[in-house]
């Protein structure tokens, strides 16, 4: 029988919340169709959330985990490790996919990295866009026009990112850091000799906002780029 863990990192995310966690089991509803047998836990880790984000998640199917750490890499290696203790698999044979509570993920985002992981690959590196509602329109046709589809760059976002449970456990699992923890992952998966992935099959619509959770993370880079888009051409010129 094969096993999937979705870990969800969550602080003060009650205004997105629902609507990640409404993909999120439409995903696992849909590979389960696939596969009856398939053993999925949604494991959502409420971090030092102040509002009503706990509240909400208890509404859905999914298990919480309360912590008060505001460290990203803490939240995601809580929900991994809660989602793994609770599964009876053989790690081999058990997918962890990794997002964020400002996220929404399409009904393919399991099936199709579970097809990659019975390709024999370790690592999946998910594509992931702005909801273009929070853009300007010069930003939003940047962003389109920078990244073709079919043509992943293979950049790491700990929104859409994927991980054999066994090469997981081998490189130790996340760290425990504030920022770019999805990197230094992937990073210690290569250096065993993962076979990593990149694809833009089942990408994964992430909040627009230019302030984040973290303080470099995807809205600290949404807005540099929007503060250099959009800037007005004399500063442009001056930059």
């Amino acid at each position: 029988m094969r096993a999937v863990v979705v870990a969800i990192p969550a602080h003060d995310e009650e205004a997105l919340i629902g609507r990640c966690l409404a993909t999120v089991t439409r995903a696992v509803a849909h590979a389960r169709e696939r596969e009856p047998d398939l053993d999925a836990r949604i494991v959502v880790v409420l971090d030092a959330c102040t509002d009503t984000t706990a509240m909400q998640v208890r509404r859905w199917p999914v298990e919480a985990v309360e912590i008060s750490s505001r460290v990203v890499g803490t939240a995601r290696r809580v929900g991994v490790a809660h989602g793994l203790a609770a599964l009876d698999a053989d790690p081999e044979r058990t997918w962890i996919a990794m997002t964020d509570a400002d996220s929404t993920v399409p009904r393919e985002w399991l099936t199709h990295q579970l097809d990659l992981m019975d390709a024999g690959i370790d690592v999946v590196l998910g594509t992931v866009r702005p909801d273009f509602a929070d853009l300007s329109d010069r930003h939003a046709a940047y962003w389109r026009a920078t990244h073709p589809r079919g043509r992943p760059a293979g950049n790491v976002h700990g929104a859409n990112l994927g991980i054999r449970a066994r090469t997981y456990l081998e490189v130790g699992g996340i760290r425990d850091l504030a920022l770019h923890e999805d990197v230094a992952l992937v990073d210690a998966a290569r250096a065993i000799g993962a076979r990593v992935r990149a694809s833009d099959e089942h990408e994964v619509e992430t909040s627009g906002r230019f302030t984040g959770r973290t303080p470099a993370g995807y809205a600290a880079f949404l807005r540099r780029v929007h503060a250099w888009i959009d800037a007005p051409p004399l500063a442009a010129e001056g930059a």
